[in-house]
């Protein structure tokens, strides 16, 4: 007996990780290279006005950089940028629990929410501009607009997708609404809300730009603008560059504060870290 349980014992070893497997950094690193490289190899060969390459746009940066304009038309985006994307989050995340959690609500007001995400807002920039004018606000107006409307929805089908038991579960404990929305709906529609969160920089780094095009140039819209009107497409390409960055860092940025604020959905989902 036993030497059948000692059997058994080896009959199950501990579980290891698959030997020669490459990081998954390793692999975007590489790939990255190859499309610098490739870039680099076949853009020397197109005329400079319809097109440019790493060096040149890498030379284009530090003159940019060196004279203070890129930094002067960095913050003065930024500051919209930033503004109108926190008040989305801010404004965007409770309307969508409130619209997935009470009937009523979403009878009153989800038409009007999957309305806005589907309008062109870009033709209700010279609206905004004649009730908010060409500065600051017009900016902070586009961006808030175009990024409110995924974090709304999003959290709102997350409201939807919370399992009908978990709310049954605080009822029995005789819970009211406001702690079944703040201790379970919240929770569990987190991964969702984050989501939505993701898909809004995206949204809202063309919002920026866009309010640069249409209202006062300046900022990093006013050098993509400026270098365009000048045939200078290695400079063209800095400012776009730099917001295609920009987005990337936001979306690891929120990545690690999903997995923060929800450890659990990595275990659930079974994603490796």
């Amino acid at each position: 007996m036993v030497d059948v349980v000692n059997t058994n014992a080896r009959s199950e070893p501990p579980e290891t990780k698959p030997r020669g497997a490459v990081p998954s950094w390793v692999i975007t690193v590489g790939s990255l290279c190859l499309l610098l490289g490739a870039w680099e190899i076949f853009g020397r060969d197109i005329n400079p006005v319809f097109g440019s390459y790493p060096s040149a746009i890498a030379q284009a940066f530090w003159e940019l950089a060196r004279s203070g304009k890129l930094w002067a038309a960095l913050v003065d985006s930024l500051r919209a940028f930033f503004l109108g994307y926190g008040l989305a989050i801010l404004v965007g995340v409770p309307l969508g629990l409130v619209t997935g959690r009470f009937r009523t609500v979403e009878a009153a007001i989800g038409l009007y929410i999957t309305a806005g995400y589907a309008m062109p807002l870009v033709a209700l920039v010279p609206l905004l501009v004649l009730w908010l004018g060409l500065g600051f606000k017009v900016k902070v107006a586009i961006v808030f607009l175009m990024a409110v409307f995924p974090i709304c929805i999003n959290t709102w089908l997350g409201v939807t997708a919370v399992p009908k038991t978990l709310i049954e579960v605080g009822k029995s404990f005789v819970a009211s609404d406001t702690v079944i929305l703040r201790r379970i709906i919240l929770p569990a529609t987190l991964p969702y809300i984050m989501a939505g969160i993701r898909l809004a920089v995206g949204r809202a780094v063309v919002a920026m730009v866009i309010a640069e095009f249409f209202t006062s140039i300046s900022g990093l819209g006013a050098v993509i603008i400026t270098s365009a009107n000048n045939f200078d497409t290695a400079t063209m390409f800095v400012p776009i560059v730099i917001l295609m960055v920009m987005a990337i860092g936001l979306n690891y940025l929120i990545g690690a504060v999903e997995r923060y604020v929800a450890p659990w959905q990595a275990e659930i989902a079974g994603r490796d870290e």
